[in-house]
């Protein structure tokens, strides 16, 4: 479902991601651990087409997403290209990104009517059920202000649902809530993860959840993968000594 062929990022002489290769299968859940400045959110952004690869292709449900074809050679994408691809990959951020002057109902409606083109009644009745999925059926009238941060994160979850991605991602979505609310938003994915079709990337601290959640773990290290595996191979028996040296330390800090 995703591949990344030989991807490279850098910011001037910063190299982030080095030559990246990685595919996922589909309904694959994969977990991203590493260190800060690993490159671990950088795969999002690439993914979201957020930012520009410098060299490299990536492929989402078969067909490239960084790259078009003309005249029988692959080029780089134009944004009318982008737009068109990009509505495969549903992205949850850190912090919700909700607008603020919409209730939760038009934060999910909001994008089906204008890049789906569905309507209203359409993307009415679609935000209603995923605001019913997230547990917050009966919010749907408030704003994001009236919300605590777990809603809000709920709300963020649906609202990326209602574009019917085939990809989601999420980026440390619950390093800014309360400890209390985490639980909330993680059952939140395990419901996704156990009842609907998707292909899930999450880059996360939370390490008895990734353990737990993703069926492959992938420990990033200076932009490249370190090592990968199923989580308990990871977990209890990591083959090299940067994972064990990173796992010792946040085990340890939690």
């Amino acid at each position: 479902m995703v591949k990344f062929d030989n991807v490279t990022k850098s910011y001037g002489t910063l190299t982030v991601l080095d030559s990246l290769n990685l595919e996922i299968a589909p309904n694959e859940k994969v977990a991203i651990i590493g260190p800060s400045g690993s490159g671990k959110t950088t795969v999002l952004r690439m993914l979201m087409t957020l930012e520009r690869i410098n060299d490299g292709v990536i492929y989402v449900d078969g067909d490239p997403l960084t790259h078009m074809q003309k005249n029988g050679k692959l080029v780089p994408a134009d944004e009318r290209y982008l737009r068109k691809v990009r509505g495969n990959i549903g992205m949850v951020f850190q912090h919700f990104n909700l607008f603020p002057h919409m209730s939760a109902m038009k934060n999910c409606m909001e994008a089906p009517i204008h890049v789906l083109g569905l309507s209203k009644k359409e993307a009415a009745e679609r935000a209603a059920e995923l605001l019913d999925m997230v547990g917050l059926g009966d919010k749907k009238d408030q704003y994001p202000s009236q919300l605590s941060g777990g809603q809000q994160q709920r709300v963020a979850i649906a609202r990326a649902l209602a574009m019917r991605p085939k990809v989601m991602l999420f980026d440390e979505v619950t390093s800014a809530l309360d400890p209390e609310l985490v639980g909330e938003v993680l059952n939140v994915i395990r419901k996704l993860g156990t009842e609907h079709n998707l292909t899930m990337l999450m880059v996360t601290h939370q390490m008895g959840f990734a353990r737990e959640f993703a069926d492959r773990v992938c420990f990033f290290y200076g932009g490249k993968i370190a090592e990968a595996g199923k989580p308990d191979e990871i977990f209890n028996e990591p083959k090299e000594e940067r994972t064990r040296q990173f796992l010792s330390a946040v085990l340890e800090a939690n």
